[in-house]
């Protein structure tokens, strides 16, 4: 039995944090943006798991993916892996300065990466509302 009021609870979330990320690229924060790309893809990961019955903790996207791919008995498609492969890299350096030998990491992201980690998130988001919709037959 699907649980969608929890699936639509984290897919809200996980809405609003994209649109977070992209007034932190207005505002010129794009390590920022980079990490609540990652958030955000995170959180529509888990809306889906706990969605099915199956949550899990971690943040890392690429485990979530494998973990929702063995629940669902079903092939995660190439570009979503690689998507979550790269936004994954966004949990830690982008907040942390001793994820850095040097300086802090504003310096370390530009608007392009940032603009790049939307567009990957939308795209894994858009992914998981369609798995969604093919399990619960319903439109969101």
């Amino acid at each position: 039995m699907l649980d969608e009021p929890e699936f639509r609870r984290w897919m809200e979330s996980a809405r609003k944090t994209l649109m977070s990320a992209e007034r932190d690229v207005s505002g010129g924060d794009y390590n920022w943006a980079c990490f609540k790309a990652h958030q955000a893809s995170e959180k529509a990961l888990k809306a889906i798991l706990w969605g099915i019955g199956k949550p899990c903790i971690g943040h890392s996207l690429t485990h979530l993916l494998n973990y929702l791919s063995e629940s669902l008995e079903d092939q995660v498609p190439e570009d979503i892996l690689d998507a979550s492969i790269t936004l994954s890299r966004y949990y830690t350096p982008t907040r942390y300065p001793d994820a850095w030998s040097e300086g802090i990491p504003e310096e370390y992201y530009s608007k392009k990466d940032a603009e790049e980690a939307i567009n990957l998130s939308k795209k894994l988001v858009e992914w998981v509302e369609n798995v969604w919709r093919r399990l619960s037959g319903k439109e969101l």
